[in-house]
């Protein structure tokens, strides 16, 4: 009887751990997506300026990416193209294309500027394969260029085969490298003042009135500082959105792949990453300056400092493990100039390099002649 008791104690504590399995789970996983809570397949979060990854969700899977093809069509033409305000005729194989369009005609003048505004706010895929004849030849020779225009960027699993991102098994990219080929553009004034336009004016030929593009990209009129970029659907690749905007002098760029919720959860994002981070000067608040040796000068030593500063998207919390130190060499022969390099400093943050500067004299030393050495000799005597 004692048995059977123990058995049945048994099995109800077996059952009341059962019951509590699933909400010590839940909770569990709220905690543990409440860091980077997202409705996209893929996500990826960086500061532009140095691309330090701030948070992410399968940044490296290889992801179809809808009209987010677009940025680097855009920076691949302005990296190509030496005149923008030129006219163009809008080759014949341009006019029609699948998908979203501005809806070019059949031996239309544009200018390549225009076609690029047409690119970026209208998502044009007629606007796309113009660019890509106009400027690489054929579709084929612009990939190409747009697959070189990547790897410059830093993005290492990502493949072009078109201009505007209609679905191809061999056109794809990820979230990461999304985000670098986005901050690289950014580095291009023109491509920030383009995406960061909410309607711009073209002409249309053969008619007595413009085409007025209106951006698709609500961050733009819906977000603090919003400032881009490029939206894209498929049903292959379902909604896609790379958001950006700057407040306090750091831009973030948010990338979310395959998302239902694409402003909102970009919006969340980005608000987490300026609450969280702000981009400090890792060199301002430290003393450089350094005295290193000098043989045969008037003075027995000079001074070096780093002239090149350094900020980087910090949390509060990081700021102690941030370690700058300085690398002067023994010493420098006279006669010393100012703006000699003798050494360097480094960045670290909890032991990863961040970044490696140069020390430079910031003060001169004359070589001694041979009135001071005889004086040296008399002294001595």
């Amino acid at each position: 009887m004692k048995a059977r008791q123990t058995s049945i104690c048994f099995l109800l504590i077996i059952a009341a751990m059962l019951l509590l399995l699933p909400a010590t789970l839940n909770a569990g996983a709220q905690t543990a997506n409440s860091e980077v809570a997202t409705s996209a397949e893929c996500m990826a979060v960086i500061e532009s300026s140095t691309g330090r990854l701030l948070y992410s969700k399968s940044p490296d899977r290889k992801r179809p990416m809808a009209s987010t093809t677009k940025i680097c069509t855009a920076i691949t033409v302005l990296d190509n193209c030496d005149d923008l305000e030129k006219t163009i005729t809008v080759p014949d194989k341009a006019v029609g294309v699948e998908g979203s369009s501005i809806y070019l005609q059949k031996g239309e003048k544009v200018k390549i500027i225009d076609l690029l505004y047409g690119l970026m706010l209208r998502s044009g895929n007629d606007c796309a394969e113009a660019l890509a004849i106009i400027v690489g030849g054929s579709v084929e020779k612009f990939a190409e260029l747009m697959n070189a225009t990547a790897e410059k960027a830093g993005a290492n699993d990502t493949h072009f085969v078109n201009p505007h991102g209609l679905h191809d098994d061999e056109h794809y990219t990820t979230a990461h490298d999304l985000a670098r080929i986005t901050a690289y553009a950014f580095k291009n004034p023109i491509f920030a003042k383009i995406v960061a336009t909410q309607k711009y004016t073209m002409a249309w030929g053969g008619r007595d009135y413009p085409r007025v593009l209106v951006n698709k990209n609500k961050i733009l009129s819906t977000y603090e500082g919003g400032d881009g970029v490029k939206t894209g659907f498929t049903k292959k690749a379902g909604r896609c959105l790379v958001a950006s905007a700057t407040r306090n002098g750091m831009r973030v760029i948010a990338v979310v792949l395959n998302c239902g919720p694409m402003f909102e959860d970009c919006a969340a994002l980005m608000d987490k990453a300026f609450s969280e981070y702000s981009l400090r000067s890792l060199t301002d608040s430290v003393n450089l300056i350094r005295k290193i040796a000098v043989t045969d000068g008037k003075a027995s030593v000079v001074e070096a400092d780093g002239k090149e500063e350094f900020y980087y998207p910090l949390r509060d919390d990081e700021i102690s493990d941030v370690k700058v130190e300085t690398f002067p060499v023994s010493e420098l022969a006279a006669p010393v100039k100012i703006g000699v390099q003798a050494g360097k400093f480094t960045v670290s943050l909890q032991k990863q390099l961040l970044f490696e500067g140069k020390l430079y004299t910031i003060s001169s030393v004359e070589k001694r002649g041979y009135v001071d050495k005889l004086k040296d000799v008399i002294g001595a005597w």
